[in-house]
């Protein structure tokens, strides 16, 4: 989300209350607690009216520090919440007249103890994230309240990642919303979006944020990787390990390594796609196409219209375009092709499954108990509620 007109404005009905000023620590074996003002502190008086921010400094893992951010304390619990298998380090704590220096194996956050505020991590003493004044910031605005962090982006330095996504490769100058979306492969919306980034210069920032996360990549600010959540707080975990390659893989030992799938779903697949007209001739056609001009091929995936039309997803072949599905399938298990069936989570009203789903409360219901219904994709169709 954009919260600024250009560079120097804030949109109308936005307040930035950004990090300016340290005005206490407490340390502890496993978290450092700071507390931040979002503004310089000249006398006593100033601290009668908030906000004050609250800065948690972890190291859930090796070669990873956590960084959280909160105005509201316990404001509104965080659920559902991703499961994280968190190995906790302990920590040192080193205050100069300039800075607090904040330890953990490799790892380091540096805070200038005094005047404009900054936090700046290192790895091996190679500055991974620099956060500078007032670039983390709670805001107010007119459709409610936010948290953002904007980390500083070097002249040479690329970002990638973010889960599925259909735009260029380098993530550089684009806006992306981490929520999952029906929208087809040819735009900005994906199906499967992650709030974790790997940067050119061998790190990794995974927001720990199930809900919208929103990013300006060299965007609204061209020097700045932003990302903002809704709420009254900002939880990100700046990942090292000394190469891309080392963060991707301490990322998956703390949100989990996915089981290794069978050999043969590495294989080609091939796919009849949206073709809305096809029969048993035509998906022959496009197999053997495939064996004449000898590319392997591993599975043949049938898409929606296996189905009759206006009864998706009632798991019944269309018997007008596959008269003999048993002995079809046969045949294509016999040429040493798995089988895959498109289906999602909606019945439409045509189909024999409907009535029985909305009598027996299978499906998504309004708030007045009548089952919700629209006409996209098909018509007058309900919602598996699972």
């Amino acid at each position: 989300m954009k919260f600024t007109d250009g560079y120097w404005m804030p949109k109308p009905g936005v307040t930035v209350y950004g990090c300016a000023e340290i005005r206490d620590v407490i340390f502890s074996e496993y978290k450092v607690e700071l507390f931040i003002a979002p503004f310089e502190v000249t006398h006593r008086g100033q601290t009668l009216a908030g906000p004050l921010l609250t800065l948690e400094i972890t190291a859930p893992r090796l070669d990873i520090m956590g960084i959280k951010y909160y105005h509201y304390k316990n404001a509104m619990p965080k659920d559902p919440a991703f499961e994280l298998y968190l190995e906790p380090q302990k920590l040192t704590l080193e205050e100069t007249d300039e800075e607090y220096i904040i330890c953990a194996g490799k790892m380091k956050a540096t805070l200038r103890r005094k005047g404009n505020y900054s936090l700046t991590v290192t790895y091996e003493d190679k500055q991974l994230i620099k956060s500078g004044y007032r670039q983390a910031a709670y805001l107010t605005t007119n459709n409610g309240v936010f948290f953002r962090d904007r980390l500083d982006l070097g002249v040479d330095e690329y970002i990638y990642g973010l889960g599925e996504r259909f735009t260029p490769f380098v993530k550089n100058g684009q806006s992306v919303d981490i929520w999952n979306e029906d929208g087809g492969t040819s735009s900005d919306i994906a199906y499967k979006n992650v709030p974790f980034y790997v940067s050119s210069k061998g790190y990794g920032v995974f927001v720990n944020h199930p809900e919208l996360v929103s990013y300006e990549i060299a965007c609204e600010s061209a020097t700045r990787a932003q990302f903002s959540v809704p709420g009254e707080e900002l939880e990100y975990y700046v990942i090292a390990g000394g190469c891309g390659k080392a963060a991707i893989s301490n990322y998956c030992a703390m949100t989990g390594m996915p089981p290794l799938p069978p050999a043969w779903s590495f294989g080609l697949w091939l796919s009849t796609s949206f073709t809305t007209n096809y029969d048993e001739n035509t998906v022959n056609s496009f197999i053997d196409g495939m064996f004449e001009r000898e590319i392997p091929l591993t599975v043949f995936h049938y898409d929606c219209f296996w189905m009759k039309e206006y009864e998706w997803c009632n798991f019944s072949w269309d018997e007008a375009m596959f008269p003999e599905p048993a002995a079809m399938l046969k045949r294509l298990h016999e040429k040493g092709l798995r089988v895959c069936v498109w289906i999602n989570p909606y019945i439409g009203q045509k189909s024999p499954l409907f009535d029985e789903g909305s009598k027996k409360g299978y499906l998504l219901k309004r708030t007045d108990g009548t089952t919700w219904q629209w006409d996209r994709w098909q018509p007058g169709m309900g919602i598996v509620d699972f």
